[in-house]
């Protein structure tokens, strides 16, 4: 498994590193509609862990099927 994100460090809204997978707004939304990545939601601030950053993109990992050709 790639690691994308730093396995040990957490990430917080603002940080660039996030846009990787989507956009301030988009993490909102997922969060209200309860999907992607895991969060922490301590008062306001939304923290969000590499190491589920790291397991929910590999969950999300897709590969097309090799077609063999004749």
């Amino acid at each position: 498994m790639t690691n994308l994100f730093e396995q040990n460090r957490n990430y917080v809204l603002g940080d660039t590193e996030l846009d990787l997978i989507g956009d301030r707004e988009k993490l909102a939304q997922w969060r209200h509609k309860g999907v992607g990545p895991a969060f922490y939601k301590l008062g306001r601030k939304i923290i969000y862990r590499g190491e589920d950053l790291n397991a929910w993109a590999e969950a999300n990992k897709f590969e097309p099927s090799k077609r063999v050709t004749k």
